[in-house]
């Protein structure tokens, strides 16, 4: 399926752990960030103030409490200087949050976002540190990427990954049930086996009984 998407200027930094930062030029890139963005994403924002979108993009597999202390202070660090009226305070507060927790509707001016779920949205505070600033900005590198077609690549992905994950789960469900079965096949065997011996014992203490008569009657005869 072919994607239409305008290809807008998205500025890319390396975190100092080589993991990729990035955010929209103006709001209106911000559109399209928040439109295609992808499952190991996480957005920044800094709380209650316009600022940049900054984006995180994690390996797959890695949750929220896999960020770093120094990454989470990177993408934070890189969102307050991108706000007009947060990089002139000493400290601000920052929220951040899964790319699949945000929430957009038409009604919304371009940029503004709300959330799927409030309680998913993580909160913390950051002192301005130029430095690190300094050293994010030295690995800048502006783009114009096709942000649907990157997208779809991962979705196409994500739905081979689920077809995987599908076909393993009815590879072990189909062995669980062979096992079960060889179970039960080898206790009906048991079974049957005690059940002979059982069988064989009585028929063997009977035999044994008849002998005895017969010789405590030889013996008075």
């Amino acid at each position: 399926k072919q994607l239409d998407s305008p290809a807008g200027m998205v500025f890319f930094f390396t975190s100092s752990e080589g993991y990729t930062l990035y955010m929209g030029k103006d709001k209106y890139e911000n559109e399209d960030l928040i439109k295609y963005g992808l499952p190991e994403d996480v957005w920044f924002h800094v709380d209650k103030l316009s600022s940049a979108h900054v984006y995180l993009r994690q390996k797959k597999g890695e949750k929220l409490d896999d960020i770093s202390d120094v990454l989470l202070n990177e993408c934070a660090q890189l969102v307050k200087a991108n706000s007009i009226e947060g990089c002139k305070q000493a400290s601000v507060e920052v929220i951040y949050t899964r790319w699949r927790n945000l929430h957009k509707t038409g009604a919304m001016e371009a940029g503004a976002v709300s959330f799927k779920d409030r309680s998913r949205v993580r909160k913390m505070r950051v002192d301005k540190h130029r430095p690190t600033v300094n050293d994010l900005n030295r690995t800048k590198v502006e783009d114009h990427p096709d942000l649907a077609a990157v997208q779809e690549e991962r979705a196409a992905e994500w739905r081979a990954e689920q077809r995987a994950v599908k076909r393993r789960q009815a590879e072990e469900e189909k062995r669980l049930r062979k096992q079960r079965m060889e179970e039960a096949e080898l206790r009906s065997y048991k079974s049957l086996m005690d059940e002979g011996n059982m069988s064989t014992n009585t028929d063997l203490a009977a035999s044994e009984d008849q002998s005895a008569a017969v010789d405590f009657e030889d013996d008075f005869m």
